[in-house]
C-alpha cells in the first residue's frame, strides 16, 4: 500500500476519478490478502469495477470471490518464500565471508559484488580509530573529524539518487567504529565470519576501540536517563535552535555528580554545532519552581492561567 503509484490510484479513487480498473494479472496489484481486502471494500464504496486481463473471475457472486482469494493466497504464498530463499541466500553469503549486500562501507568500493579497498577512504578510516583512541570520546572525536571536514560515505542508488555524504553524528560514528568489515569480517546477526575481504584496521586497534566504548557506556558518558529525576525532563528546548534539551551528567572525583541539562543537536553533532554547551539542571530547575510557586501564591496569576 506504500508504493507511489498505488497510492496515486487510491486517491484518483477516492475523487471519484475512476470507473474501473484493469491489471494484467491480480498480483501486479498486490500480494497481500490482507490490503487487498482493503483495497476491494474502496472499490464497492466506490461502485469501482475490477478486471484482470489474463485471470477469468466475476466478483459480483460467491464463486468468483472465493477464485480471487485463492489466487491472492498463492500470491502471497510466493512472495513469503521468495523472501525466504533472499533470507537464506544472504545468511549463506555471510557464512562464506561474502559481501551480501547493504548499504556501501566507508573505506571500500562495491566491485563485481566485493569489497575492494577505496585507498583514499581506509586512511581516513584508520584515522578515525586512532582520533577516538587519543580523544576517548565520541564528541571530540567528531570535532576533529569536521575539521577535516570528512563525511559518510557517499554512493548513488541504481535509481539514480544520491545517499550519504553526511557529517558524522555519534550514531554514525559509533557504527564505524563497531564495523568488523574493517578487520576483514563479516556479521551475521549475532554471528561474526571471517570475511574474503581485505581488512584496513588492525586487530588491536580494533580491540582498544572495542574496550574504550565499553569503558565509556559504562560510566554512562553524557547521556542518561531519567534516573536521577530530572524535572525538566523533555520540557526545555535550545534556543538559538529550538532542538529539546536532554538531561545529561558527568561525575567528578568519582564521588561529586553534576547534572546539566544538553542541546540534543550538540550532543549528537558535537559543541561547535550550537553555542549553548549546557544549562546547570539545579539552577534552571529551582528558578522554574521558583516561578510556580509565585504564581500559585498570586490568586489574579492563578485565575488568569
Amino acid at each position: 500500500m506504500d508504493r507511489p503509484g498505488l497510492k496515486r490510484l487510491m486517491a484518483d479513487i477516492e475523487a471519484d476519478r475512476i470507473e474501473c480498473v484493469v491489471v494484467y494479472k491480480v498480483d501486479r496489484l498486490s500480494r497481500s490478502l490482507l490490503d487487498f481486502a482493503s483495497m476491494m471494500q474502496v472499490f464497492e464504496q466506490h461502485g469501482i469495477s475490477f478486471v484482470s486481463v489474463t485471470q477469468q473471475f466475476n466478483t459480483t457472486h460467491s464463486m468468483g470471490r472465493l477464485t480471487l482469494n485463492i489466487l491472492l493466497s498463492f500470491a502471497q504464498f510466493e512472495r513469503e518464500m521468495i523472501s525466504e530463499r533472499t533470507r537464506d541466500k544472504m545468511a549463506t553469503a555471510r557464512r562464506k565471508g561474502k559481501y551480501a549486500g547493504g548499504p556501501p562501507i566507508l573505506g571500500y568500493d562495491i566491485i563485481n559484488t566485493k569489497l575492494v579497498i577505496n585507498e583514499i577512504e581506509a586512511l581516513q578510516i584508520r584515522q578515525i580509530f586512532e582520533l577516538y583512541l587519543e580523544h576517548e570520546g565520541l564528541l571530540p572525536t567528531i570535532a576533529k573529524i569536521d575539521q577535516r571536514g570528512w563525511k559518510t560515505k557517499r554512493w548513488t542508488t541504481k535509481k539514480g539518487k544520491t545517499r550519504g555524504g553526511r557529517r558524522f553524528d555519534k550514531t554514525s560514528l559509533h557504527k564505524q567504529l563497531t564495523n568488523v568489515a574493517f578487520i576483514g569480517q563479516v556479521r551475521h546477526k549475532e554471528a561474526v565470519y571471517e570475511g574474503e575481504h581485505e581488512a584496513i584496521v588492525d586487530q588491536e586497534i580494533f580491540r582498544r576501540v572495542q574496550e574504550l566504548l565499553r569503558k565509556n557506556h559504562r560510566n554512562g558518558g553524557r547521556d542518561v536517563r531519567n534516573r536521577f529525576g530530572a524535572l525538566l525532563k523533555g520540557l526545555l528546548h535550545c534556543a538559538p535552535c529550538g532542538c529539546r534539551m536532554t538531561p545529561s551528567h558527568v561525575v567528578k572525583n568519582k564521588t561529586k555528580r553534576y547534572r546539566y541539562y544538553v542541546c540534543t543537536n550538540a550532543q549528537k553533532r558535537g559543541y561547535g554545532e550550537c553555542p549553548p554547551k549546557s544549562v546547570p539542571a539545579g539552577e534552571i530547575e529551582r528558578f522554574v519552581v521558583d516561578q510556580i510557586r509565585a504564581i500559585g501564591r498570586d490568586p489574579g496569576l492563578v485565575a488568569a492561567t
